[in-house]
């Protein structure tokens, strides 16, 4: 009794802190994996990982490595009660052995790729219900609800497809292994048999009785072994973006910008690799304090140039861009170094890789490497992203905030006393109405904050900001989803605030950066045009002209 409670408490607790450690890696790794992971992945595939296998691990997995050592012992501890009783069966254990290592293999292999798909069919179900779920006002607003229902029954029966085609080959696994049991009974009876007249009858009866339970064990121990492929070690050997931290930060000043002098040296970008460069070839200067608005058509590559100096994006070809490489999903994680090609074969051991992404990657129309990006004379790829990303402050177009309170989504890092978030608040226009909430700092903000309005919401990331004292601003079209009170009210407070700082604003109305020092027009990934708006309003043959006169910011002459 006091074996059995000290085998099971140790399980409970290997158990527990092997799942722990699992999930504890996965998370890191799934927070430190590029975003080119979260666009090619789906939301309900990543889901999947901390759920259902998740429970896995937590439910299955101490049981299932009991399970195989005692089934081993078992089957191991038969087939020597046997032996001993009749020494020439032993003769019939090699072939037995090689195909019952033919049959395991076969099934392990099938049922692994099986319970991927299995998995892999289960995530449609979560993405399409949470979808649903963020929609349902537009949803019923567009009398389309029976359509959802109908494609939720639909994944939910491939789901169930794939499940009972897997639980199939559970009975496939039973019909050779009790073929195989049969075997060993017949063995053991017809050596005993021919071996009557040297055994006697307890000796017959212990051995044909281990025989006939052996089939069992067998079973139990080949199912309990396939439950020990798990599918979390996948994510967390994927490779991650850049590193948080590198040696060379330790040289860079404290105060790290200084001015906010940005330079782009024949910079070019892709999101990842064999898709089309989005960014191509561009160079221009940013001086300290200089207000510089972005503009160009949609898919110019303006949000593309936010990214890039946040490094969401690597420089093409760049070291970092072909060390964060992870492939198609389904392929091994290359290492750096590796060639595109050394790195789709790395997971031909369990995939088969697609030829025609292999002549994707290879078809790369950059030779070179995708230049760099220099602020303050130092070059950002040698930065670590959690001092780069500290030392730069955005306001995105999608203002967001998260569940919590007011303070964390303006100071998540507690780093700041009360008097200066109410002072950051009041610089935004919106001390007032923080302070006649319940609670004040401490009110809680819902998921996403949807019980705030989207001006609000652009406000606390203005006020965000603000704490930051970063010498570089980035206005990710900031005020586009906005009405025009609230965003003369932002575009104020940035001329007033952000007065001795860096601005890179992306233009979602002309006449937000018509006060900039310079514009920046991007066409098709290139720089067309890097004047001041008096220069370029002078030349009706200019990109930026023909957007200004579009947006009735300029009068047509021929009127």
């Amino acid at each position: 009794m006091l074996h059995m409670v000290v085998t099971f408490v140790v399980m409970v607790m290997a158990g527990i802190r092997a799942s722990r450690f699992l999930h504890d890696q996965l998370l890191n790794s799934i927070l430190h994996l590029p975003m080119s992971f979260f666009d090619t992945t789906p939301l309900g595939r990543i889901v999947n990982r901390f759920s259902t296998d998740i429970y896995s691990t937590d439910d299955t997995l101490p049981f299932a490595f009991q399970a195989v050592l005692m089934g081993l012992l078992s089957v191991v501890g038969s087939l020597i009660v046997i032996g001993s009783g009749t020494p020439i069966f032993l003769s019939l254990v090699p072939p037995l052995t090689a195909i019952f290592t033919m049959v395991q293999v076969y099934y392990i292999a099938s049922s692994r790729s099986l319970k991927r798909i299995d998995s892999v069919s289960r995530s449609p179900i979560y993405q399409h219900f949470s979808e649903t779920l963020t929609g349902v006002s537009t949803i019923r607003a567009m009398n389309v609800g029976p359509r959802f229902i109908l494609d939720n029954a639909e994944k939910t029966n491939v789901s169930a497809n794939a499940w009972f085609t897997f639980i199939m080959t559970n009975r496939w696994l039973q019909i050779r292994l009790e073929a195989l049991g049969a075997i060993i009974v017949l063995g053991a009876g017809l050596f005993a048999v021919l071996s009557r007249n040297s055994l006697n009858t307890s000796t017959v009866g212990l051995s044909i009785t281990y025989a006939l339970s052996i089939t069992e064990e067998l079973t139990w121990a080949i199912r309990s072994y396939s439950d020990l492929a798990k599918r979390i070690d996948e994510y967390v050997h994927k490779n991650p973006e850049a590193p948080s931290s590198l040696p060379e930060d330790a040289k860079l000043p404290e105060n790290w910008p200084q001015t906010g002098h940005i330079e782009f040296r024949n910079y070019s970008t892709r999101y990842r690799q064999g898709l089309e460069l989005v960014v191509k070839d561009i160079s221009f200067d940013v001086q300290p304090a200089e207000k510089v608005g972005i503009v160009g058509r949609t898919g110019a590559g303006k949000s593309s140039l936010t990214l890039a100096l946040f490094r969401i994006i690597e420089a093409a070809n760049s070291h970092w861009a072909q060390a964060s490489h992870n492939g198609d999903e389904n392929n091994a994680a290359p290492t750096p170094g590796d060639s595109v090609t050394e790195t789709i074969k790395k997971g031909q051991d369990e995939f088969i890789a697609d030829e025609k992404n292999i002549a994707e990657l290879e078809g790369v129309d950059v030779e070179q490497v995708g230049g760099s990006i220099w602020i303050d004379g130092v070059d950002i790829s040698t930065v670590g992203l959690s001092r780069l990303r500290k030392n730069l402050a955005i306001i995105p177009q999608d203002p967001t905030l998260f569940a919590g309170t007011v303070r964390e989504n303006l100071d998540p890092f507690d780093e700041l006393e009360d008097a200066d978030l109410w002072e950051a608040l009041e610089r935004a226009h919106l001390k007032e109405q923080i302070s006649a909430l319940h609670g004040g700092l401490s009110f809680k903000v819902s998921q996403n904050g949807d019980n705030f309005s989207v001006g609000q919401r652009s406000l606390i990331c203005l006020a965000r900001a603000l704490l930051r004292k970063t010498k570089v601003l980035i206005l990710d079209e900031a005020t586009a989803a906005v009405d025009v009170e609230t965003d003369e009210l932002i575009q104020r407070t940035i001329r007033k605030e952000f007065k001795d700082r860096t601005i890179l604003t992306i233009a979602h109305r002309i006449k937000t950066v018509m006060d900039s020092d310079k514009i920046l027009v991007l066409e098709k990934g290139r720089v067309e045009e890097f004047e001041s708006p008096q220069v370029l309003l002078q030349r009706p043959e200019s990109h930026f002209y023909k957007l200004a006169e579009q947006a009735g910011e300029v009068k047509d002459s021929s009127a």
